[in-house]
């Protein structure tokens, strides 16, 4: 069974997207209030590394969302990259007896 996703954003989009266009916040502002280098956060927004779970609770407090929900965000955008680029057609799937 497949199910389609529509793309999902990576959670650096969406911290543009959502936190950073709408009220006119810079990217050095956000890395000041999150403590980390602004080539960490500029890769983040640009897509080019993932949301690790110490990122996730500082984006929580800063940002607000859960921790939970920035890695999830993150999961579903790797998960639905993964899925354009691996093929399982020559996989099979286990049984298992009772």
């Amino acid at each position: 069974m497949s199910i389609e996703q529509h793309n999902p954003m990576h959670p650096g989009a969406f911290v543009k997207r959502v936190y950073l266009t709408p009220f006119n916040i810079g990217s050095n502002e956000l890395a000041r209030q999150l403590q980390v280098s602004a080539g960490n956060i500029s890769r983040l927004l640009n897509g080019k590394t993932d949301v690790s779970p110490s990122m996730a609770l500082k984006l929580s407090k800063v940002l607000g969302r859960s921790p939970e929900s920035w890695l999830l965000m993150q999961d579903n955008y790797n998960l639905y990259q993964a899925r354009k680029t691996v093929n399982l057609d020559d996989y099979t799937t286990m049984e298992f007896a009772v």
